[in-house]
């Protein structure tokens, strides 16, 4: 086969993968992202109201946001303190899941709490901890992990409740000793529900992260949902809104869908 055969024969494989993909998950997501804006942008253009502006006023305002570099600023900070509440809540619910998965006893004690916990409202936190540690980072962030742990906990203890007893007395015939068991026959058969954890408490903690700082925050991205509706600025708000919104399905994609993919090849 000559040269020219094959730069042909590719071209007409790469033609194919891109034709199909276009006809697929693709182009379905493209139509509907577009059947979206241009609704949207009907119903603004009927209303013609300042509190339901359309997809150009809000991209006016979204640009002009990241001109000034308050988009950065804000989006910024209120990652932080996702970051900061999410691995802290992830770690401490993790171990607390296998902990009451694999004990019994400790498990039928805690069970109680942690329905407690499950119920609480998140406001209710958020308010007693500004109250009782003042409207600092600290009680800021905190009021995020203990609504985030019982989440995580529950999740994993049903991952360690179902371990297989057979993997674990092989750990123990041939003395894998506990931080081994743990890395090599625990953390696996528990990485799809740590990572179900993961993807349920991204989306539960920024959305808390935003009432925390809307509450008692002088910065972030709920501040500034704040100052927009005090202002009426229902452009600023959507603008925000949907910035947040890009960051945290950008690290969905480019983050957690890998590591769980990672985590989850010595099933294939």
């Amino acid at each position: 086969m000559t040269l020219d055969n094959q730069t042909i024969k590719i071209g007409r494989i790469g033609r194919g993968v891109i034709g199909s993909v276009l006809s697929g998950r693709l182009a379905w997501t493209i139509v509907s992202f577009l059947s979206l804006l241009a609704l949207w942008a009907l119903v603004a253009a009927i209303l013609q109201s300042r509190l339901f502006p359309g997809p150009l006023d809000v991209g006016a305002k979204f640009v002009s946001e990241a001109a000034s570099g308050e988009l950065a600023h804000h989006v910024g900070i209120t990652l932080a303190r996702v970051a900061a509440a999410f691995f802290v809540a992830m770690f401490i619910g993790t171990a607390f899941g296998i902990a009451l998965g694999v004990a019994k006893g400790a498990d039928q004690f805690f069970d109680t709490w942690l329905i407690f916990f499950l119920n609480l409202p998140a406001l209710v936190t958020i308010i007693l901890c500004y109250v009782w540690f003042g409207l600092t980072e600290t009680a800021a962030v905190l009021a995020v992990i203990i609504n985030k742990i019982p989440n995580v906990t529950v999740t994993v203890r049903e991952g360690a409740r179902s371990l297989s007893r057979d993997l674990t007395e092989m750990a123990q015939i041939y003395q894998f000793g506990t931080l081994k068991t743990l890395r090599h026959v625990t953390l696996p058969q528990l990485a799809p529900f740590i990572a179900a954890a993961a993807r349920g408490g991204l989306s539960l903690v920024w959305k808390i992260v935003l009432v925390v700082e809307l509450l008692g925050r002088p910065n972030g991205v709920g501040r500034q949902l704040y100052d927009g509706f005090q202002l009426f600025d229902v452009s600023m708000i959507l603008a925000y809104a949907i910035a947040f919104i890009l960051v945290v399905q950008f690290i969905e994609i480019a983050v957690l869908q890998p590591i769980e993919a990672r985590v989850n090849r010595w099933r294939r």
